[in-house]
């Protein structure tokens, strides 16, 4: 299997799988702390430089869910492979080279412009 960024490597993948236990636990012990009743998304992206490499990899991934690739691509969106458990849901996510683009051409402006001043809050 291709090397992704989400650890494939023995040691990484359980000190992961183990960090998800253990939020696991914690929610589970501290009701108080409010999660989400929409539920979350694990996300994990390939960390590959070219769209054809990050699709191969969300092909794959897919492939191991069992799951259909969403190309949200050609409306400047991303390549991903998605499964959910219950309100808990783990997408392998590819960013395109024109998302990438698109987002450094926003970033570009930076500290180029400042908002007007907010009303204070009553």
């Amino acid at each position: 299997m291709p090397h992704h960024s989400i650890a494939s490597e023995p040691s990484a993948r359980a000190r992961v799988i183990s960090g998800l236990h253990q939020a696991a636990d914690y929610l589970g012990q501290h009701p108080d702390v409010p999660v989400s009743e929409h539920g979350w998304s694990l996300l994990s992206f390939p960390g590959r430089d070219s769209d054809d490499a990050g699709h191969a990899a969300v092909d794959e991934v897919a492939a191991m869910l069992g799951v259909t690739v969403q190309d949200d691509t050609p409306g400047g969106g991303h390549y991903r492979a998605a499964k959910s458990f219950g309100p808990v849901t783990y997408e392998f996510v590819h960013v395109s080279s024109g998302c990438r683009a698109a987002y450094q051409a926003v970033m570009s402006y930076s500290g180029a412009v400042t908002p007007a001043s907010l009303p204070d809050a009553a």
